[in-house]
């Protein structure tokens, strides 16, 4: 175990450090539960690979030291071992909130506020910049999934050697958004040079496309839940919730590498890669007929222990799976499409699947799964995810 004294002077830099700022909202506090989450929700190990920084940013310098003192008391543990540190930058470092562009024709009170936030994460991400190889930005009032920081590693080591500059496990504003550290500095500059132009989450679009990652990568199911009813801005409501979280990132699957191909036409750009890869979207199919498929052919021959296919979507309610099975295939074909032999598992009902114990059915290892219509609808069908388990052995 690292000693608290290296950790506490930065003698040592951890695998994630976890960065929140955190304001006083006019209704609700949140911080100290999102506190509890991230340390509860974490094993021993992995908070000796953790740090967790929370910027006190209030003008208010009253309330700053105020919930210092309470945090202090009710964190003192991880405080005293590094892994909860406490940050404030004066309010004379800040640029100007006064008399600033009302772009989108914003209230000057909302301008002032979203560009206040642009400052305080700046600070924020400035300060964490050596402290970890990576770093986790969240909100001060979210949930978090049992073990974390274990799935960010899983999701890390899918990604090793793309050229990733932002990778999401919540599809919610400034949750779940992960950065390479050594990118933490010129993302602090770019915060503060456009502080009063638009929002962060907008910000931090424009900082991944300008580092080339075009499209979104986001990781599901979520790792974090929004637990906040009242906006840090005006006390307004604010019912955001993540219908992809997960509350245990043990149990995420593991979609092994694999090829995709659907015998139905794909509208636009909903191709099949959206419903089992990282990409943003889903798999938006036409006019599925009894027979129509879509296959998962692995590269490497996999025992499947467990499938999980959600269909349909929020927009689209009834563009869902009416009648379809799930087929668990051998004998991959010479031309890596198909394979000759498939075993029905199970049924779709009300356009979802999931079943458990399937490698028990299976003489061996499984090359393809596939989802096979059986009746003809009249509706386009959705895709919305399709997750698979594996195990290793024979």
């Amino acid at each position: 175990m690292m000693e608290p004294e290296k950790r506490r002077w930065g003698l040592s830099k951890e695998f994630l450090a976890v960065g929140l700022a955190s304001v006083q909202r006019p209704r609700g506090y949140y911080l100290p539960a999102t506190l509890q989450s991230l340390f509860k929700q974490s094993t021993e190990e992995e908070l000796q690979e953790m740090v967790v920084v929370v910027h006190l940013a209030d003008a208010d310098p009253r309330w700053n030291v105020h919930v210092a003192a309470n945090i202090a008391r009710k964190f003192a543990h991880h405080i005293l071992l590094g892994q909860l540190l406490l940050i404030h930058a004066p309010q004379e470092f800040y640029p100007t909130l006064e008399g600033l562009k009302r772009n989108y024709n914003d209230p000057e009170e909302r301008v002032r506020f979203r560009s206040k936030q642009n400052v305080d994460y700046a600070f924020l991400l400035a300060f964490a910049a050596n402290l970890s190889s990576y770093y986790l930005m969240i909100e001060d009032d979210v949930w978090c999934a049992k073990s974390f920081l274990t799935a960010i590693r899983k999701a890390l080591a899918s990604q090793e050697g793309s050229n990733w500059a932002t990778l999401e496990f919540s599809k919610l504003g400034y949750i779940g958004k992960l950065y390479r550290s050594s990118d933490l500095p010129r993302l602090a500059r770019f915060l503060l040079l456009f502080y009063q132009e638009m929002p962060c989450d907008w910000l931090l679009v424009h900082f991944r496309l300008l580092l080339t990652q075009k499209d979104v990568i986001r990781f599901k199911p979520s790792l974090f839940q929004h637990m906040g009813l009242y906006s840090s801005f005006q006390g307004t409501i604010n019912r955001l919730e993540d219908d992809e979280f997960q509350a245990d990132a043990l149990d995420l699957p593991d979609n092994p590498p694999a090829a995709l191909f659907t015998s139905m036409p794909i509208f636009e750009n909903y191709e099949p890669l959206k419903a089992y890869g990282t990409a943003e979207g889903y798999f938006w199919g036409k006019d599925p007929a009894a027979g129509s498929v879509f296959s998962i052919i692995f590269h490497q021959p996999a025992r499947v222990t467990r499938v999980r296919v959600r269909t349909g979507s929020d927009e689209r309610q009834s563009d869902f799976l009416r009648a379809g099975v799930l087929e668990l295939g051998r004998q991959r074909q010479a031309d890596g499409r198909d394979c000759s032999a498939y075993t029905t598992v199970g049924t779709f009902e009300k356009g979802t699947f999931e079943r458990r114990g399937l490698e028990s059915g299976m003489p061996g290892p499984v090359e393809c799964v596939r989802i096979r219509v059986t009746r003809d609808q009249s509706e386009w069908l959705i895709i919305q995810s399709i997750d698979i388990w594996t195990t290793s052995g024979t």
